[in-house]
């Protein structure tokens, strides 16, 4: 989305759009991040249990605080969005901000709906909801942003119009996960009876979702400081207020979503990690709750280790293939992109090991871990972005220090939390078959790749083919060298459902030719 954007609003237009994005997300943060995994893990024990009537009370109950806390959000935004916008040091971003305000209040009805449906392990009605917001983002968002510039509306007011297009986005997600919930969810719960007296399940969502709220906040605190500090820290080293707008948006709209890309798609792997775990608690089968979560880590360090050092190694040419024709604006994000994208493994971490802690009823430590990163990201952030010599540096490096500090104290609960005998499996200790494997993987992938990208660039003369090619050559040695080092086994397989359907028509076609061959001996007896 942000990439024909950045062609209509230029650096300058993606701060103010930016701007306003890093205020709703980090109000949605606050409003909507605890309640709906702490829903879907109420759900998914009930599920468990077979009870029907506290779904739809847990559901119901939910709803309700939602609607309430997206009202109030989005009313702050509203009355709010002049002071809002001269604190953080960008007025004109304002009109941006009165455009995303009612998206608070779509995103928490949608959040409810989502956490319900994963609680449930009906995972497609979100998969698809994400699908129509982006498509809707994009096609409104660009649309509306054209539609202003050639009106000969102000930048600030083009940056509103293609703000509008993320509210109208979670608007029709909001109507298409309402549709589902009334056609096809009903038939899953029982009908409330006036007989029954049920325990309050007010007080059990919000004893799990206040801890997870305030993590949360704490993150998305940490990508607020890092919009107040830039913009202002670098105008004190220096820079007039548009300089330093225009390597804020660059920052935000080339360096930070390619970033964001990896841990947006571990996200699906903690979302479905938490009711599967808290059924296995339910049904206290500790050793299936330890192997859950073992292969969780597994999953999210082969996927993050390798996109981490490619990222940093290929900052440029990958910049240069999604945002091609921006060329100052990669000037100033390439770098920047190399430092933060080390932070991928580390964010990838904590995701997974924030879920497993939560399903475990841990929630205090992820609050207290994810505490002290925050007091690290903007004490660093504040003294060196404030450096002449460091800059906007200061704001990856910050971050990576951050995630690094986080996901350290988490690994240490986690490992604690599943003992040695739990964690210790026929191939060795967890640490070593999380860590270890991918890595040793990863780095040998990594050379194939840098052999191949220079060889091609030699032959080629274009970086962003030669770097396709480095990519094609790092996914296929990657596989290779994983499975050659034991990172990837069967049983991992079988968790993806492409994979398992190859396996099941292996495994069929190695029995019938037992059977042959069994057959063949009887007869030949």
């Amino acid at each position: 989305v942000k990439r024909p954007l950045l062609s209509i609003l230029g650096a300058e237009g993606m701060g103010y759009f930016n701007s306003a994005y890093e205020i709703y997300a980090m109000l949605c943060i606050i409003a909507t991040a605890g309640l709906p995994t702490a829903l879907s893990m109420v759900v998914a024990a009930n599920a468990a249990k077979g009870d029907g009537v506290i779904l739809r009370r847990t559901y119901t109950t939910a709803m309700r605080i939602f609607l309430a806390i997206g009202g109030v959000g989005s009313g702050f935004m509203l009355i709010f969005s002049k002071e809002i916008s001269k604190l953080i040091g960008s007025p004109a971003a304002r009109y941006s901000i009165l455009a995303i305000a009612p998206s608070l209040f779509l995103i928490c009805v949608v959040s409810a709906l989502r956490g319900y449906f994963q609680g449930l392990g009906y995972m497609t009605p979100t998969a698809i909801s994400q699908l129509i917001e982006a498509v809707f983002k994009l096609v409104f968002g660009v649309g509306f942003g054209l539609l202003a510039m050639r009106s000969g509306v102000p930048l600030s007011g083009v940056a509103a119009a293609s703000v509008s297009g993320v509210t109208l986005g979670i608007f029709a997600s909001c109507i298409y996960l309402s549709v589902v919930k009334k056609m096809s969810c009903e038939g899953l719960t029982d009908p409330i009876s006036r007989e029954r007296r049920d325990p309050p399940v007010l007080m059990p969502l919000l004893k799990i979702a206040f801890p997870i709220t305030l993590s949360s906040a704490i993150i998305g605190s940490c990508r607020l400081a890092d919009m107040a500090l830039m913009l202002r820290r670098l105008q004190s080293a220096g820079l007039d207020s548009v300089a330093a707008n225009e390597i804020y948006g660059s920052y935000t709209t080339l360096a930070v979503p390619v970033f964001s890309l990896v841990p947006s798609l571990i996200t699906p792997i903690s979302l479905s990690l938490i009711p599967s775990l808290t059924a296995e608690i339910a049904r206290k089968n500790g050793k299936r709750g330890a192997e859950v979560a073992d292969r969780a880590m597994r999953m999210t360090t082969l996927l993050a280790i390798p996109s981490a050092m490619g990222i940093s190694l290929y900052a440029r040419p990958i910049l240069s293939l999604l945002f091609s024709g921006q060329r100052e604006a990669i000037d100033i994000a390439a770098p920047l992109l190399s430092v933060l994208g080390i932070s991928v493994l580390f964010s990838g971490i904590i995701t997974v090991t924030n879920a497993i802690l939560q399903a475990h009823g841990q929630t205090i430590k992820p609050v207290i871990s994810m505490g002290v990163g925050a007091f690290v990201k903007i004490i660093l952030a504040y003294w060196l972005i404030g450096m002449p010599e460091i800059g906007a540096y200061g704001a990856p490096i910050s971050t990576l220090v951050c995630d690094i500090t986080v996901a350290t104290v988490n690994i240490c609960a986690v490992f604690k939390t599943f003992n040695g005998a739990e964690t210790e499996r026929k191939n060795g200790l967890g640490i070593f078959r999380v860590f270890v494997r991918p890595f040793a993987a990863s780095i040998l992938a990594m050379a194939v790749s840098l052999l191949s990208f220079f060889a091609a660039d030699r032959i080629i003369g274009s970086d962003a083919l030669a770097f396709m090619v480095a990519l094609t050559a790092a996914v296929i040695s990657y596989v290779a060298f994983a499975f050659l080092t034991g990172a990837v086994e069967r049983e991992d397989l079988k968790e993806i459902a492409a994979f398992n359907k190859i396996l099941k028509i292996i495994d069929t076609l190695q029995k019938n030719k037992k059977d042959d061959i069994t057959e063949r001996k009887k007869n030949d007896g």
